[in-house]
């Protein structure tokens, strides 16, 4: 099974991965808990230089990202898929149709393209994209700002109606999910949404 979870930075979908891997874990499944960029030491380095290093074009931003996906896929997704793994990923393929193919107006389907033939046309079985107000995830944001957070309300707002018209588009692999409930309430429902699904 693999299963990705998504949206703005600060709605929570960190904690909602780690949740379900600690879950898995305790239902005696081996679990592969990765997220994007990183997952390997090219993808730790190229997040670096994304999010913390000077100004990105937009299109090297798309690409960056795809490299990192790659390798990510290459090194660590489907070698434990392979071995019957499930793998629980913090962001994939679907953040950069949002970020830069809507949020940096590169097109939703150039980016989706790029990254489906990056990935080998590897999507999730099931993605979890937690909707929160983009002000309200702004708010829950600890620490420095990385180079994207720091982007303005309108940049968050672009990349919020990137991802609902993903979840628009491929109703039977993304699953909506209120980022503003409790955190224990949303992983119920990710885990009671993964056993209908399997």
């Amino acid at each position: 099974m693999f299963v990705t979870f998504e949206g703005l930075d600060g709605s929570g979908k960190t904690t909602q991965a780690e949740l379900l891997r600690e879950r898995l874990e305790t239902d005696e499944v081996e679990v592969v808990a990765t997220r994007e960029p990183g997952g390997t030491e090219l993808g730790e380095r190229i997040r670096d230089l994304l999010l913390h290093g000077g100004h990105v074009s937009p299109w090297a931003e798309a690409l960056l990202y795809a490299a990192s996906r790659a390798q990510h896929v290459e090194e660590v997704i489907r070698p434990a898929l392979e071995r019957g793994a499930s793998v629980v990923c913090d962001r994939y393929v679907d953040s950069s149709v949002a970020y830069q193919g809507v949020g940096r107006g590169l097109g939703l389907d150039r980016v989706l393209d790029l990254n489906l033939a990056v990935v080998g046309g590897l999507l999730p079985d099931r993605t979890f994209l937690l909707l929160l107000d983009a002000d309200d995830a702004s708010s829950r944001i600890r620490g420095e700002y990385d180079r994207l957070e720091r982007e303005g309300v309108e940049f968050r707002h672009r990349v919020d109606a990137g991802y609902r018209e993903l979840a628009a588009r491929f109703p039977e692999r993304i699953v909506v999910l209120d980022g503003a409930r409790p955190a224990e309430e949303l992983a119920e429902e990710v885990h009671g949404a993964l056993r209908v699904g399997t």
